[in-house]
């Protein structure tokens, strides 16, 4: 690249919990640049959150952090061309990638999800992730997978 790389812009943090994850998340799960429609979904996902899961004792944001530390993956594979032949090589994502990996695939398999509305779908992935099941725990589990089944290929990382 010619030239220097973008500066990494400084997120505020969210109104009610005062953390930046959260805004992140917000973020990555707004349209059309609706930010207080998008933190309103998010704020009635944890309030269900928190009546789907009362006996565990935790807060609600406590949750929504180990369901996303629980869907992020440690490996992924990339696509490398050797001689003709593409081989899926495994890697290990950087730490940035690893949140926003674990993000999207809450968002996008929230969206998928049957539900009235996105707050209930939210909710109802985070719950998910939280007991390790859900859709964006089983692509987890899938892109450790197959980086186990191409670990010979491990000699191809670039």
């Amino acid at each position: 690249m010619r030239k220097s790389k973008p500066k990494k812009r400084i997120l505020l943090p969210d109104p009610k919990y005062r953390d930046i994850e959260v805004t992140r998340f917000v973020n990555n799960m707004m349209y059309s640049g609706k930010k207080s429609l998008a933190f309103n979904i998010f704020y009635d996902a944890l309030n269900i959150v928190e009546q789907k899961t009362k006996d565990t004792g935790k807060s609600p944001l406590e949750i929504w952090k180990k369901s996303l530390e629980n869907i992020t993956p440690a490996v992924e594979v990339k696509s490398r061309r050797v001689g003709g032949a593409t081989f899926q090589v495994p890697q290990e994502v950087r730490a940035e990638r690893k949140v926003s990996i674990s993000m999207k695939n809450m968002i996008m398999f929230a969206r998928k999800r049957a539900g009235k509305t996105m707050a209930d779908k939210l909710g109802s992935e985070i719950v998910a992730a939280f007991n390790e099941e859900g859709g964006a725990y089983k692509r987890k589990e899938d892109m450790h997978r197959m980086a186990e089944a191409n670990k010979a290929f491990a000699h191809f990382r670039f």
